[in-house]
């Protein structure tokens, strides 16, 4: 029996986000949703909550459901409370005094330490952030679970714990994950839902196998309408033929038969359906210079510390080479994001970092966590045409082919979308035209087309970077070579999967 049935649904904003959806979800359920980025993953789940109404259709919930809803931000009201009073805040008044051991068995299933407990919300990483708004919503007792983006801002760690904790609830627990995390889709669903304007197929499959029958029906769809489309012009064309011999001939028949062969052509082309295509979100390309140097940066033992001088990890003696796509590998705190900035200080003044020699020829592309090589208070016309010495018209045409629409050109940069941020952060890093990229979580506010995209082009570009990620698909689709940092070592490993599976058996 369904919990939540759509019928003809659909939400229009300027355009379409989805129509004509019909959608059951069931006990048990655990329903993957994937579209690309403003294309109404988190509207959905509104409706599915009952808090945004549809453009058209109907939404049926079974008597008494209790929809738990996870959304993406903190609610501002929410900032100055700590860790357990969001939790607790969340009960109903008449349990709260009664019950507030509920709070504690959440908290203790989420492996919340006790420190961590009683710290403000603003206080609080983005991660622990998310796994509070997961623990308030879980302590009502939902017999629906929402999640819009979950692994948001987590590391490796929490989104293996987050796993582990979403596959042990109860087998007719009803989950409804949205998310660009495709091995986090994977490990956790079991339907997947592929969000589109015109007609949004769903397939009783986690997120990989899901994509290869959706691919295999797009491309059937495809063929099916080159077939119809030919089929088409072939009756117009022995149509108009016997139309030139009716007239010659006076026949009747002929005029007749011209007719009908008319109307079967213009039955197929009414009824022939196009194959999708996605409306781009954006294009990432990037650029890779060259060099005629081998290796482009040589690392003499270095020592790599916190800004107080305490010795994280030294490096031992390592070569970052042409063609080099190295992932670092190590557990939150270890190093990985001090180490990307030696390097990057390394390369911007050459000679002031010990035991680390670059190349003169090598020319830097640098994203980090924050995308702070693109300031908010500034707009990405400006941005751009001062940056890169380009004309505005030239500007204007690259903004909009990485996603920046006319109207956004001239709004504050902070005014943009994750994902629109990231997209003009990988335009920046186009323009700098590098021959070496360091990356810091790159695909953070990416959806999945654009994490194909930039994993298309760095491979197509063979561009070599230095990159640190949580992002499992897009380490595995990249990485050539494989630094684990560990017990205060740098270390090479052959590939990411044993790292994988001890962060996943000891998640602390």
């Amino acid at each position: 029996m369904a919990l939540i049935s759509l019928k003809s649904f659909g939400v229009t904003m300027s355009a379409p986000l989805f129509s004509n959806l019909d959608l059951a979800i069931g006990a048990g359920d655990r329903l993957g949703i994937v579209a690309a980025n403003g294309r109404g993953k988190s509207t959905l789940l509104r409706c599915l909550a009952g808090e945004f109404e549809p453009s058209n259709g109907d939404v049926t919930r079974s008597r008494g459901l209790r929809v738990g809803h996870v959304e993406q931000s903190v609610p501002e009201a929410l900032f100055d409370r700590s860790f357990h009073e969001v939790v607790a805040d969340a009960l109903p008044t008449e349990q709260r005094d009664g019950e507030l051991w509920r709070v504690d068995v959440v908290l203790d299933s989420l492996d919340v330490p006790e420190d961590m407990r009683e710290r403000k919300m603003r206080a609080l990483s983005g991660g622990w952030q998310r796994l509070a708004l997961i623990a308030r919503v879980w302590v009502t007792d939902p017999d629906v679970l929402l999640l819009d983006e979950p692994t948001n801002h987590l590391d490796l760690a929490r989104i293996n714990q987050l796993e582990t904790w979403l596959n042990a609830l109860p087998r007719d627990m009803t989950v409804v994950i949205a998310s660009h995390d495709r091995a986090f889709l994977d490990a956790t669903t079991n339907r997947t839902l592929f969000l589109r304007p015109e007609e949004s197929p769903v397939f009783a499959l986690a997120y990989s196998r899901a994509r290869q029958a959706l691919d295999e029906v797009d491309a059937s769809t495809a063929r099916k309408f080159e077939r119809d489309m030919k089929v088409a012009q072939q009756l117009r064309k022995q149509a108009a033929k016997l139309n030139n011999i009716g007239i010659n001939s006076g026949s009747d028949l002929l005029t007749v038969k011209t007719r009908q062969l008319k109307e079967r052509a213009e039955r197929l082309e009414d009824a022939a359906v196009q194959a999708h295509r996605e409306r781009s979100a954006g294009a990432i390309r990037l650029a890779n210079r060259g060099t005629h140097a081998k290796v482009l940066i040589t690392l003499e033992d270095a020592a790599v510390e916190t800004p107080d001088g305490t010795l994280l990890f030294r490096t031992g003696k390592r070569h970052i080479c042409q063609d080099d796509r190295i992932v670092l590998l190590g557990r939150n705190g270890v190093g990985k994001t001090r180490f990307i900035a030696m390097i990057r200080n390394a390369i911007a003044d050459p000679g002031t970092v010990a035991n680390v020699k670059v190349t003169p020829s090598t020319v830097l592309g640098y994203s980090d966590q924050a995308l702070s090589g693109i300031s908010g208070d500034d707009t990405p016309l400006a941005m751009v045409s001062r940056r890169f010495e380009v004309g505005e018209q030239r500007a204007r045409s690259l903004l909009a082919g990485a996603g920046v629409v006319i109207e956004m050109q001239e709004r504050k940069i902070g005014a943009l979308s994750g994902g629109q941020k990231a997209r003009l952060m990988m335009l920046v890093l186009r323009l700098a035209n590098p021959n070496f990229y360091l990356l810091d979580e790159p695909t953070n506010h990416l959806d999945i087309d654009g994490q194909e995209a930039l994993e298309d082009e760095l491979l197509k570009h063979q561009a070599s970077c230095l990159l640190a990620s949580h992002d499992r698909s897009f380490i595995r689709a990249v990485g050539n070579r494989f630094w684990l940092i560990e017990r205060r070592q740098l270390t090479e490993v052959d590939d990411p999967e044993e790292f994988f599976r001890s962060v996943a058996e000891t998640p602390n």
